[in-house]
């Protein structure tokens, strides 16, 4: 078995050490024998997504952001169409508000992908800290760091997770990023799989069972450190 992941721009979108996601699912894979390949699509790159079983979209500032939503127009059919046939998808801070219908900063609208129903706002003050939620694709609590001003409303689609410590989506909602088919879109930087192995091997599985069209268990594995990380995050007072 064999999966390959996409790291789309990374020349521009890896801000909080996100590129460990990218480590994370290949350590994970490795650890149980199944073959990983990562292929990094930079700035103009061609994106073919009939390769790829995983994609990951990390964050970077608004000018990254406005660079990189001229590069996804451009491939927003094959994006879309992959999406909808279940491919996964993990996108995080600034790759998470680009798939919405637009992201307005504080000067200008940023047009997003619109494959979600989402909007996203700049707003002071920034939204910033360390955030636990409850989700539904994980028995622990998930832990991780968010720094954003982008105010974001998910509308009618299902929240990654209600928070318990933090601000979330936008600080009132109570919500956190947003799970459609098999994408995950959230705030959590960190980056967020290392510390929440959970959601980590629940991508994976996803990404396993559209390739070869069954359920594959996957084997358990020694995660005591990763737990232990997890706990210490989760119990922390702020």
């Amino acid at each position: 078995m064999k999966l390959t992941i996409g790291h789309l721009y990374p020349d521009l979108l890896n801000l909080y050490g996100d590129r460990g996601n990218i480590q994370c699912f290949c350590k994970r894979l490795q650890w149980r024998g199944i073959d990983c390949e990562v292929i990094p699509y930079l700035s103009g790159d061609r994106v073919d997504f009939d390769k790829l079983d995983i994609v990951f979209l990390g964050g970077g500032s608004d000018r990254e952001q406005e660079i990189v939503c001229h590069y996804l127009m451009e491939i927003r059919e094959s994006f879309y169409n992959y999406i909808e046939d279940n491919g996964v998808v993990l996108a995080v801070c600034g790759g998470y508000q680009l798939l919405g219908k637009y992201y307005q900063t504080d000067c200008k609208k940023i047009e997003g992908l619109s494959i979600l129903d989402i909007t996203s706002e700049w707003n002071e003050p920034r939204l910033i800290g360390n955030i636990v939620l409850n989700s539904p694709l994980s028995s622990r609590p998930v832990v991780g760091f968010e720094n954003h001003a982008g105010r974001t409303n998910i509308g009618s689609h299902t929240a990654f997770g209600s928070v318990v410590r933090g601000h979330g989506n936008n600080g009132t909602s109570g919500q956190e990023g947003v799970i459609y088919k098999n994408l995950v879109g959230t705030y959590l930087h960190g980056p967020l799989l290392p510390k929440n192995p959970e959601i980590c091997d629940y991508l994976l599985s996803c990404a396993l069972k559209r390739k070869y069209g069954n359920e594959i268990a996957l084997s358990p594995l020694e995660d005591t450190l990763e737990h232990n990380a997890n706990k210490i995050m989760a119990d922390r007072q702020e």
